[in-house]
C-alpha cells in the first residue's frame, strides 16, 4: 500500500495563501533562507537565538512606514479624485501610549489624537520638549471630566494654539468657554456612531443635531471659533460601501453647518483603516478607498456650494498594529480528547499577551513558525502553560485550529499583530492573570539609517510580589546531595537597560510591499 506524503507547513502556506516560503510573507514580514525578517531589515531569528522567548519585539521603523506610506497613498487619492483638500494624518495614542510609538510617529508627521486627560499630560510635555511640534492639531475626544478640561485649558494656555477640544456634551463647552486664550472646537455627531445600528456603545458619544447647532451659536458668539466636525463611524472598515454611504449623512450635516459657521474648515471621518497585522492573506485597496471618500465629500459639497474641508483621518491600530511582535515558544504538547486537535502549550499565556482574543469576537492573529517550515503541518491549538484558566487559550473553541510544524516542544512561534492595545489592555508592569511576568522586551529604532536596539530584561517575581504586598520570598534550590546546602539567596531586580547597536545591513531580498500601493 502506498503511503501519501504529507504536507509540509510550507506547502500549506503555498496552497492557502499562495505565499512561497522565500520572500514576501506581509506587507512587514518576510522570509530569507530560515530567517523570518521583520520590517525588510530585523532578523527575529537571531533575536530569539540571542535572547531566548518569550520576547516582545518593537520595531519602531515600521510606524514611519505606516505614516509615510498612507501619506502617499492620500496624495495619489487626491490626485484621482481631484480633491483640492489636504488628508491630516493623527495618531489616535489609546492604541499605544508607548514613548516610542508616540514619538516615532510624531516624527513621521503625524497630528495627535486623545481620549482622556493623561493623553493630554504627554502631549503638554512633548509640547514643551520641542517633540510636539506648533503646527500639529491635537484632537481632543471622549468625554470631558474637569480634570481632562482643566488639562485641555493648561496646554492652551502654554501656547500650544492646536488643542482642539472636540465637544461630547454642552456641559464641556460651558467650562472651556471661559478659557482666555482662543480655542479652537471641535463637535462630534452623535448620531454617526451607530446611524446604521452596528455599533451599539458609540451612540454615547457627541452631540445631538439640535446641540450642535447651540454649540456653533455659543461658540460664535465668543472669541474661540468652530473649527472640526467629527463623525466617526464604527471603529473598523469592514465594509467599504457601507462605510461611504453611511458617511454621506453625516457630510450632508457638515455642509449645513458649514454655511452658517464659515470657520468650519475640517472633517474628521474618524478610524477603522484596516491593516494587515491580523490574516495572511490581507488585501485592501488603499488608494481605492481613500479616492471614493474624497469624491464622496467633494460632489457632497458641491451639490451644498461650500468648500471642501481639509480631511482628518485618526490611525490607531494602522499605525502601531504591526511594530511589535511577541516571540513565545512551546513548552510541552498534550494529545488532543478524540478528534480534537492537540495542544500547543505555550512558557506564558495568551490572555496577558493577547487579550484581544478574549474580549474581540472573531480577533485573529498573524501567527508563523520561526523554524519548522519543511516539516509535517498540523492543526494545534495554543494554550497558556502558566496559567489553568480554560479561556488561556487561542484560536478560540469554536473557531477553526492553527496550521503550524508538527515541530511540538522548543518550536518558537512570531504572533504578529500585537502593537495595538494588547499592552494596554493588559497593562505594562504590575502584577497580570497568575502573576505571568512580563518577557524580555527589545526596541529597535532607527538613528542615521542604523538600527539601534534597547534591551529590557524580564518582569522579575520580586518585584511583582512586592506589589501585592509579599515581602521577597528566598529562592528556590534544586537539592543535590553530593553538593553542600547554602543560604538562599533572595530575588533580585534585574540590571537596567542595556543598548548596543544592530546591523543596518537590510537583507538583500527585501523590499516593502502594501496591497493597494
Amino acid at each position: 500500500m502506498v503511503q501519501l506524503k504529507q504536507q509540509t507547513y510550507r506547502e500549506y502556506l503555498q496552497g492557502q495563501f499562495g505565499l512561497a516560503a522565500e520572500g514576501t510573507l506581509t506587507d512587514f514580514m518576510a522570509r530569507q533562507g530560515d530567517d523570518l525578517i521583520m520590517g525588510g531589515r530585523l532578523n527575529l531569528t537571531a533575536l530569539a537565538r540571542r535572547y531566548g522567548a518569550p520576547l516582545e519585539v518593537v520595531y519602531t521603523p515600521q510606524i514611519t512606514a505606516q505614516v509615510t506610506r498612507m501619506g502617499a497613498w492620500a496624495e495619489q487619492a487626491r490626485l484621482h479624485s481631484a480633491y483640492p483638500g489636504r488628508l491630516l494624518y493623527a495618531y489616535a495614542t489609546k492604541a499605544n501610549f508607548a514613548a516610542e510609538a508616540v514619538q516615532t510617529a510624531l516624527r513621521a508627521g503625524a497630528h495627535y489624537e486623545t481620549s482622556a486627560a493623561p493623553d493630554v499630560l504627554i502631549a503638554h510635555g512633548l509640547f514643551r520638549q520641542g517633540l510636539l511640534p506648533a503646527d500639529r492639531l491635537i484632537c481632543c475626544n471622549g468625554s470631558k471630566e474637569p480634570n481632562y478640561r482643566d488639562a485641555i485649558r493648561n496646554l492652551r494656555l502654554a501656547g500650544c494654539t492646536g488643542v482642539v477640544p472636540v465637544l461630547d456634551d454642552l456641559d464641556e463647552l460651558a467650562d472651556l468657554l471661559e478659557t482666555p486664550l482662543p480655542l479652537r472646537f471641535g463637535v462630534r455627531e452623535r448620531a454617526a456612531g451607530n446611524r446604521d445600528g452596528r455599533h451599539p456603545g458609540s451612540d454615547r458619544f457627541g452631540l445631538s443635531a439640535a446641540e450642535i447647532v447651540t454649540a456653533a451659536e455659543r461658540i460664535a458668539n465668543s472669541h474661540h471659533e468652530l473649527a472640526v466636525y467629527h463623525a466617526m463611524i464604527g471603529s473598523q472598515i469592514e465594509d467599504e460601501a457601507h462605510f461611504l454611504a453611511t458617511l454621506r449623512a453625516s457630510v450632508v450635516n457638515y455642509c449645513h453647518l458649514r454655511r452658517r459657521t464659515p470657520s468650519l474648515r475640517y472633517f474628521n471621518f474618524g478610524g477603522g483603516v484596516p491593516t494587515s497585522g491580523y490574516r495572511l492573506g490581507f488585501a485592501f485597496d488603499y488608494v481605492g478607498f481613500l479616492t471614493k471618500l474624497m469624491t464622496t465629500i467633494r460632489e457632497t459639497c458641491a451639490a451644498y456650494a461650500v468648500p471642501v474641508p481639509d480631511l482628518i483621518g485618526e490611525f490607531g491600530r494602522y499605525t502601531v498594529a504591526t511594530h511589535s511582535v511577541y516571540l513565545i515558544e512551546v513548552g510541552a504538547t498534550k494529545t488532543g480528547q478524540g478528534e480534537n486537535p492537540d495542544w500547543y502549550l505555550l512558557n506564558g499565556s495568551v490572555m496577558v499577551s493577547m487579550p484581544d482574543a478574549l474580549l474581540v469576537e472573531d480577533q485573529e492573529f498573524v501567527i508563523l513558525p520561526l523554524s519548522g517550515w519543511d516539516r509535517p503541518v498540523k492543526p494545534v491549538r495554543l494554550a497558556g502553560r502558566r496559567t489553568c484558566d480554560s479561556d488561556d487559550v487561542y484560536p478560540r473553541p469554536e473557531r477553526a485550529p492553527l496550521m503550524l510544524p508538527d515541530s511540538g516542544a522548543g518550536l518558537v512561534l512570531a504572533v504578529c499583530g500585537v502593537g495595538a492595545y494588547q499592552q494596554m489592555i493588559s497593562g505594562r508592569g504590575g502584577a497580570h492573570h497568575c502573576l505571568s511576568p512580563e518577557p524580555g522586551r527589545v526596541i529597535v529604532s532607527e538613528e542615521d539609517g542604523r538600527l539601534v536596539s534597547r534591551y529590557v530584561p524580564p518582569q522579575d517575581q520580586a518585584t511583582i510580589m512586592r506589589l501585592l504586598g509579599y515581602q521577597p520570598q528566598p529562592a528556590s534550590l534544586p537539592l543535590n546531595p553530593d553538593r553542600p546546602i547554602r543560604e538562599p539567596v533572595p530575588f533580585r531586580v534585574p540590571a537596567t537597560y542595556r543598548t548596543r547597536r544592530i546591523s543596518a545591513r537590510p537583507p538583500r531580498l527585501v523590499r516593502q510591499v502594501a496591497t493597494g500601493d
